[in-house]
């Protein structure tokens, strides 16, 4: 039935002038004298404090006027927006000039019913509305589409690069926002871009305000993050905001400025493995195979198809920095009542910084003990152990990541009356945003790898969800002898860069023309153009020093000990159980590393094993029809607002594509890819219309009982990244001949916008003053969803050496194994391979040379190992087969069902001043990640989808105003289709609690004290099980001490 209405109201869109002309006069007749509110897009501007009266309450008389500021001032104007709109419509509001609710705007916006968020370093980033992720939202400024930019270099983001559309709302200081709005339900007056919701950010503009002359406030806060009492970084730190604004008495003409600095340190522990691999059950339990042998101990033998294999484990301690700098300006001039100009502009920078040291534990199979955990799905271990014949490596990698992240926008608008009845609104803006590399070396990412081979056992217990790390050291071997593990053991292996740049640039405008047809009712029309260029680059290089096999121990305590420091790693955490027995890791600044060992090892040429550089067009322009009636229905009053829009978008997407010539394997589950120093453009283009009708109604069924029906189309558009035309050919994770498997990627320009039709209905009961409560339901059937078609094809005539192919090398490699009983491990796969390319495949020379350097009979000696892996790199020949990649492209292959319920509240206790507020999301759909999924087949899922609550104790009186919130998301889904088993990642529940308060000393001066996450939450993402750790951080409070200064 719904989807009914909706084919019937789109084709109703080229009535809508003709059908405004034909109800005006039956429009008259049937209104009344009350204003509707139609609450577009930065209705709200410019609103710093409550007048007039409170919601609920009775209008105040002789005109007097009552500017009330603070928490409950705040929360009183965001009702009177969520009751006076036509649709479903959520806002927050500045509780006085230059003072948002919270420090972040992202938190703010989670305060409001189906809005939740990611965080970053435990700061507000992205923002998931009804179960839709970031993306899939569209984010404004007064009305304005903004450009999004992000290389994400946090947790696993060593490789990042920028592809997305999701805007972070880190970017923006709250202190020069005057509202959020969050349009749930579609409108077509807004542009297109937003499934969740359109989120409109709004800035004050001097001729809104309330009073002539100069007024503003300036504020100072100290902010202290618990975690630098671990590290190195200030413990306090200043927070500096201002905003001027001036208006002629004459009131034509107005100036306002705003500025702030923002900068806070602070250290987290980490452990982010590598994501476990999905193998077969069988092959796990083969003795014969990689993983276990005839001598494992293998406890809670599983049972399950799959069976999840772990790689590594992974302890990371971070030293962040970030530094924010707005500035704002608007000038307003309005030579005349009917005609106001207004020319603004903003800017925003946000510096990120990290310095991450690494202590990593790699398993070298096959494993000696292993015991599985009691999940009937998908088989995890608990526990594994293994023990090395000589000694391995344990790694210690130093990562350096920084990012700046400029956002610029400049707008130009003219509004004028042009009669009594008619107004026309013109507008055009150009907006920029740019994330590039910002450390001193010109990169985003710096990695440079140690290690020290000195580990001849370990054992990994992962049943709590956190991978416990027992060890044995043995230096006598390849160390400095000394019987702990020091700098003198340490050497280097690799260094590798990442160098990302994402800028998106977008041209717009817009012309409304507004038609009164008297008592509120009115006929909209207009139309939009947006221009959009999005281009991200990307380089990556990487040199080999001492190479994986570490020759070069004590290299570092000679070259760099005055850089390297020994600390412990495993002290750092407090929230995570790690071993009983605290290790030895190392920390020093990876660009001053790489500096001194690149020049060492001058003679090792740096290779680029990736460079990627991809530019998105699309130009789109729309037209819009909006009738707004206001009247009565069988005596109460009722408000319908219905309206069509009509779009095409072109897409043009531009690759530059170099193209690699080998992929060569280096080392025993190691590859890297040979790339062609330059490259040529591959052009793909597409393009859509869409038709978006929309309709609101709401009627007051009794006194301050309101109650709503939406129905609307809405879409939005595929992420960059599924855009670009370029084409990747990835390495393998082992040898292909025991397991591995090479992938690619492809883009697809011609990819469709998801589009969605929506349904909504709600109550509202306005019962008292400053109080509420709402019930809502929302359905969302949405198609065209991007699903990833496999191909499995070869690319760029690629050739596999380690295949296992008869008649090639590394197929008589796996027969002579066999033949002499040795495990198939890739350590002795890549030997024996290597030996035959060594001596021109003499397998007689090869046997007695592989014979004579295994121990007892058994695993080769490390040292032999270490030799072969620095001296030979091994390229595919004319006898070996073509990769066959798995080549993934996205395709419009998916439908979803998204629907839940929105449970909203608010209650102030006479005029006690306490009061409380709270809000609960449930969110269901047929969209959900299949934890037992094959590997080799992609998974769609909808990210983000999650329920979230969140609740407040409130006081507002006699100056002094405190807010104690606690913010909870459950468990969702972050990603799908992660790594080369196609792994999906989970965030688990995260819920902080959080307070304000804030005191006037008198009218102008104000104190303040906030505190963030006073339960150090941490966040924890995983994959196919709890046990499958992805990535897990812990959180500390921080407090900020503050005066704000208002004239």
């Amino acid at each position: 039935m719904r989807g009914h209405l909706l084919g019937n109201l789109a084709r109703s869109a080229s009535a809508i002038t003709l059908a405004a002309a034909l109800v005006a006069p039956g429009i008259a007749a049937a209104q009344t004298g009350d204003t509707a509110v139609n609450a577009q897009p930065g209705a709200t501007e410019g609103t710093a404090g409550s007048t007039a009266q409170q919601t609920g309450q009775d209008p105040v008389q002789d005109g007097e006027e009552i500017v009330v500021t603070g928490i409950r001032a705040s929360l009183n104007r965001a009702i009177d927006i969520k009751r006076n709109s036509a649709g479903v419509v959520d806002a927050i509001s500045a509780e006085d000039i230059g003072k948002f609710p919270d420090t972040n705007l992202a938190e703010s916006l989670q305060r409001i019913t189906g809005v939740s968020i990611n965080r970053v370093n435990g700061e507000g980033s992205q923002v998931s509305v009804r179960g839709f992720s970031g993306g899939f939202n569209l984010v404004t400024l007064n009305g304005r589409q903004l450009p999004a930019s992000n290389v994400d270099t946090s947790g696993a983001g060593d490789f990042a690069r920028g592809t997305g559309r999701s805007f972070d709302f880190q970017n923006l200081a709250s202190e020069g926002v005057s509202a959020l709005e969050v349009y749930k339900t579609g409108r077509a007056s807004i542009p297109s871009g937003g499934i969740g919701a359109a989120i409109n950010v709004v800035t004050r503009k001097p001729l809104d305000s309330r009073e002539d002359g100069v007024t503003g406030s300036f504020g100072v806060k100290a902010l202290h993050d618990v975690s630098t009492m671990e590290g190195e970084g200030a413990r306090v730190l200043p927070e500096v905001s201002g905003l001027l604004s001036w208006r002629n008495d004459a009131r034509t003409f107005g100036l306002s400025v705003f500025g702030s600095f923002q900068r806070r340190d602070s250290t987290s522990a980490q452990s982010a493995p590598n994501y476990f691999t999905v193998v077969p059950t069988a092959d796990v339990l083969n003795p014969a195979g990689p993983y276990v042998n005839g001598q494992t101990q293998i406890e809670n033998r599983p049972t399950t198809p799959f069976t999840l294999v772990p790689n590594d484990s992974r302890y990371q301690f971070s030293e962040n920095k970030r530094e924010r700098i707005n500035g704002q300006a608007v000038l307003q001039f309005a030579p005349t009542e009917r005609l106001t100009f207004t020319a603004d502009a903003l800017f925003a920078q946000n510096r990120l910084e990290e310095q991450r040291s690494e202590q990593t534990n790699w398993f070298n199979r096959p494993f000696g003990r292993i015991k599985f955990n009691g999940n009937d799905v998908i088989a995890t271990p608990d526990f594994i152990s293994e023990t090395i014949n000589g000694v391995k490596d344990q790694g210690f990698e130093q990562q350096f990541r920084a990012t700046k992240t400029q956002l610029q926008s400049y707008g130009l608008n003219g509004k004028w009356q042009m009669t009594d009845r008619l107004t026309l609104n013109v507008d055009g803006y150009h907006a920029v945003s740019k994330s590039t590399p910002d450390a001193p070396n010109g990169t985003s990412v710096t990695l440079m790898s140690l290690g020290a081979p000195v580990i001849s056992s370990q054992a990994i217990d992962y049943s709590s969800g956190f991978p416990r790390v027992t060890q044995t050291i043995n230096d006598s071997i390849n160390g400095n002898g000394n019987g702990v593990l020091d700098l003198g053991d340490v050497g280097t292996q690799i260094s590798r860069t990442n160098t990302a740049t994402q800028r998106q640039r977008i041209n717009g405008g817009r012309a409304d023309f507004g038609w009164d047809l008297g008592g509120g009712s009115r006929f909209d029309f207009g139309g939009t153009y947006t221009d959009s260029q999005m281009t991200s680059q990307r380089v990556q290089t990487q040199q080999q020093l001492g190479d994986w096999g570490i020759t070069d121990p004590g290299i570092v305590q000679r070259l760099a000990s005055n850089v390297v420091k020994t600390f412990c790693l495993d002290c750092k955490f407090d929230k995570f159980s790690t071993a009983d027995v605290k290790r030895t890791a190392f920390r020093g600044n990876a660009v001053v590393l790489n500096d001194i060992f690149s020049n060492f090892y001058a003679a090792n040429p740096i290779s680029t094993t990736a460079n990627d550089n991809d530019t998105v067009g699309e130009k789109v322009w729309g037209v819009y029809g909006q009738i707004t009636w206001k009247g009565e229905i069988a005596g109460r009053p009722a408000n319908l607002l219905f309206g069509t829009r009509y779009e095409e978008t072109k897409v043009r997407s531009v690759a530059i594509q170099a193209i690699p010539s080998a992929l060569k394997w280096d080392a025993d589950n190691d590859f890297s890819a040979v790339v062609a120093a330059s490259g040529s453009p591959v052009v793909q283009r597409g393009n859509y219309t869409n038709l978006l009708p929309a309709v609101d109604f709401n009627i007051e069924v009794f006194d301050n009982f309101i109650a709503r029906a939406s129905a609307s189309r809405t879409l939005a558009r595929p992420d960059f990244g599924d855009l670009f035309a370029s084409t990747t050919a990835g390495p393998p994770t082992r040898p292909v001949a025991l397991g591995g498997r090479p992938t690619g990627q492809s883009g697809n320009a011609s990819l469709l916008p998801l589009v969605s039709d929506n349904f909504d209905l709600s109550v509202e009961w306005y019962f008292k003053p400053s109080s509420y409560v709402s019930v809502g339901f929302f359905d969302k059937r949405v198609r065209n969803f991007i699903g990833k078609g496999v191909f499995n094809r070869s690319l760029f005539d690629l050739r596999d050496p380690s295949s296992g192919a008869a008649g090639t090398r590394s197929g008589t490699a796996l027969a002579r194994l066999q033949a002499l009983g040795a495990d198939l491990s890739d350590v002795n796969l890549f030997t024996y391979t290597a030996l035959l390319q060594q001596n021109g495949g003499n397998t007689a020379q090869a046997d007695a040379t592989f014979q004579a350097n295994r121990v007892n009979g058994g695993a080769l000696n490390q040292d032999y190992v270490n030799s072969v892996l620095q001296a030979i790199d091994i390229y595919a020949n004319g006898q070996d087969p073509l990769y066959n990649f798995a080549v993934e492209q996205p395709i419009n292959n998916r439908e979803g069902h998204i629907y839940g319920f929105e449970l909203a509240g608010q209650y102030f206790f006479g005029n006690t001043g306490v009061g409380v507020q709270a809000s609960y999301t449930k969110v269901y759909g047929d969209v959900n990640a299949d934890i037992a999924a094959d590997p080799n087949v992609n998974v769609f899922a909808l990210t983000g989808l999650g329920d979230s609550a969140n609740g407040s104790i409130i006081y507002d009186k006699n100056g002094l105003s405190a807010r104690v919130t606690y913010n909870w998301r459950d468990k969702f889904l972050a990603a799908t289709n992660q790594g080369d088993s196609r792994n999906p990642l989970f965030v688990a529940p995260f819920g902080t609690l959080d307070f304000n308060i804030s005191y006037d000393l008198n009218d102008r001066m104000a104190l303040s004290i906030e505190g963030v996450n006073l339960t150090s939450e941490p966040l924890v993402q995983y994959g196919r099980d709890r046990n499958a750790l992805v990535f897990a951080q812990e959180l500390k409070p921080r407090f900020l001490l503050g005066a704000r200064y208002r004239f």
